[in-house]
Order: C-alpha cells, then sequence, then structure tokens
C-alpha cells in the first residue's frame, strides 16, 4: 500500500483571503513512502498511473527548505512582535527587500505561519484570526488598498461607500479579532515619488496607528522603488528594519542540493548524483533557490513521465527554467543523436 498525499484540488483559495491564508497555514510539508520493488511490480496499469499522479503531485511540490535567510526574518519578525506588545503607537515595523524570486513571499509567508500556528497552540479555544496577508495594489488608491483588507476579511462593500468607512471597519474587525501581524507583500508598487502613492502610504499609516499590529513589508529592491523616498519615506525607514534577501549563500548550497534530492521519490536515481554537480546547479542556476527548485522539480516529473526515473546532467540540461537563470548560463546546445 502507498502513503502518499491526496491529489491537490483543481484550484485553492489565494492566500489574500482568509480562507485562502487559513488553508495555507493548515498545509503540512508533502510526504510519500514509495512502495518495495514487489509491490510496485504488482501493481496493475491502473494502479501505476495513479501512483504515478502521486508522484507528479508530490514533487510539484518537493520540500520548502529552511534557510539561515528564512530563519534571520522569521526569528526578526517574531522579536519585533514581542517588542511592541505594549507600544501604543510608533510601532516597529519589518521590510523584507530584495531580487525578483529571491525568496521574499516565501520568508514572510512563512513568519506569519509560524506566528499563527503559535497563537493557535496559545488559545486553543478562541476565534482569532493573527495574521493579515495582503498584497499592494499596482497603481492603487487608498480605496483600492482598504479594499484589499476588507476582500481578506470577506468584508461586504457598497459601491458608494467612502474609504473611511472601509478602514474603520477593517480596524474594528481586526482589532476585535486580536489581530497582531499585517503582511503587505508587492510593496514596491507604492512609490513615494509620485501623489498617488504619498496617498496609499497615508492610508497605511492610518492601519498602522488604529491596529494593535506588526506590520511586515516586501518588496523588489524596495532601497530603490521609492518607498524611503521624501518625509513620509524617512518616516517609514526611522520605524522598520530591514532584512534583505539575494542568491542564496555559496557555503549552504550543497547542504541544499542534498536536501532536495533527498525528497526525491524516483526509482532509477542513485543518491548523490545531484550532490556531486552542486557546482554545476550552482552555475546552471544563479545561485537562486527559486530557480534550482524549479529545475530539480521539473527534471524529477520529466523522469516519471519518460519512465528513466533518474535525474542526470544530460536531463538537467535538457530542462528550461527562469529567463532570468537562463541568461547568466544559457544551456549547452542539443547534441544530435545518430
Amino acid at each position: 500500500m502507498v502513503e502518499a498525499a491526496e491529489l491537490p484540488s483543481a484550484s485553492r483559495a489565494p492566500t489574500t483571503t482568509l480562507q485562502g491564508w487559513r488553508s495555507f497555514v493548515n498545509s503540512v510539508p508533502p510526504t510519500m513512502d514509495p512502495p518495495d520493488t514487489a509491490a510496485l511490480a504488482a501493481m496493475s496499469a491502473t494502479e501505476r498511473e495513479h501512483y504515478d499522479e502521486q508522484r507528479i503531485s508530490y514533487h510539484s511540490e518537493l520540500v520548502i527548505v529552511e534557510t539561515s535567510t528564512l530563519r534571520s526574518i522569521t526569528n526578526q519578525g517574531r522579536l519585533l512582535m514581542m517588542l511592541n506588545q505594549r507600544e501604543i503607537s510608533a510601532r516597529r515595523g519589518l521590510v523584507v527587500s530584495g531580487p525578483w524570486a529571491s525568496g521574499k513571499t516565501t520568508a514572510i509567508k512563512l513568519l506569519g505561519k509560524t506566528h499563527e500556528l503559535l497563537i493557535r497552540r496559545k488559545y486553543p479555544t478562541q476565534d482569532r484570526i493573527p495574521v493579515v496577508y495582503i498584497t499592494t495594489p499596482p497603481k492603487g488608491s487608498p480605496r483600492k488598498l482598504a479594499s484589499e483588507f476588507a476582500n481578506f476579511l470577506g468584508l461586504p462593500q457598497r459601491p458608494r461607500q467612502n474609504v473611511t468607512d472601509i478602514a474603520d471597519a477593517v480596524c474594528q474587525v481586526l482589532t476585535n479579532a486580536k489581530t497582531d501581524l499585517v503582511i503587505v507583500d508587492e510593496i514596491h508598487n507604492l512609490n513615494l515619488a509620485t501623489s498617488a502613492g504619498e496617498d496609499m502610504s497615508d492610508h497605511l499609516k492610518y492601519f498602522t496607528e488604529h491596529m494593535p499590529a506588526t506590520f511586515v513589508y516586501a518588496g523588489i529592491n524596495v532601497e530603490n522603488s521609492g518607498l524611503f523616498t521624501g518625509l513620509r519615506g524617512r518616516q517609514i525607514s526611522a520605524r522598520s528594519v530591514l532584512k534583505t534577501t539575494g542568491p542564496f549563500p555559496t557555503e549552504e548550497w550543497e547542504a541544499l542540493v542534498a536536501t532536495l534530492e533527498n525528497g526525491l521519490r524516483l526509482h532509477h536515481h542513485e543518491p548523490g548524483t545531484l550532490t556531486a554537480q552542486a557546482q554545476h546547479l550552482h552555475y546552471r542556476t544563479g545561485c537562486s533557490i527559486s530557480s534550482l527548485s524549479h529545475l530539480i522539480r521539473e527534471a524529477a516529473i520529466m523522469a516519471i513521465l519518460t519512465g528513466t526515473e533518474k535525474i542526470d546532467r544530460e536531463l538537467l540540461n535538457e530542462i528550461s527554467i527562469d529567463h532570468a537563470a537562463e541568461s547568466l548560463a544559457p544551456r549547452p546546445p542539443a547534441t544530435t543523436k545518430p
């Protein structure tokens, strides 16, 4: 009997809704115990097809590796929440900045998940909303920003309802629900060099002053995006701790590759094959954990679909990954087989 998680639903609620966020918090790392050789050989065609579908689903997620950067951001966020417990105003916030696909969203969501699970254990009988996760709307306005909070909570909105009414309703609900962590992703969409950005910043400040919560922001290279520009930007800078993400630390790279390889469920893959190619994988992915995860997961699925059941250098070089990594390290041209 193969023990594996059920195939995922075709659609999942986004984490920018309360239902989707709680589903994310409740999720557990994928696990799968492969059958022995005899059990595998005894499978019917239908059973093998279902088993392979389960493995493809498993490899589509694989495992999230808790890196030193993830630990640092999680620890800093939790420390700030402790620091802010008795603050009435001017609470300290956290800004996570880095290049595209450098693990910012993964880090802040892990912080949120860790905190919510802690609160659930501490107050098991209370129906709280410990964490809110929203994204900053592009070319947004105060009303759009307030609507992001309302949409997360599922609060009804009337077409002519003014922004203050929406904001007050949100603050009331979140205060009653004892929300103590608000995560605002895509904060680079808030450019204080523009009048629209200034209006959104003022409205965001309104939320920080009317909710007893720690605010965590994440965005692409926010130091250069206008977030710290002008008087408002200096105020944000003075109240925030900045953490940055970037290329994966070289000294941790081999251990990262080994962790991902240990998670593979392929029947002919020799353990240590990928670890031995850690340097090549470092070059191939531009030292990006996102690109590495993409490469290994897609290679694993391809190995199942083709029946090779292993990942080698040839297969790795056949896989197309994100354009940024491909631009740094172009794949060798495919060889023509006679």
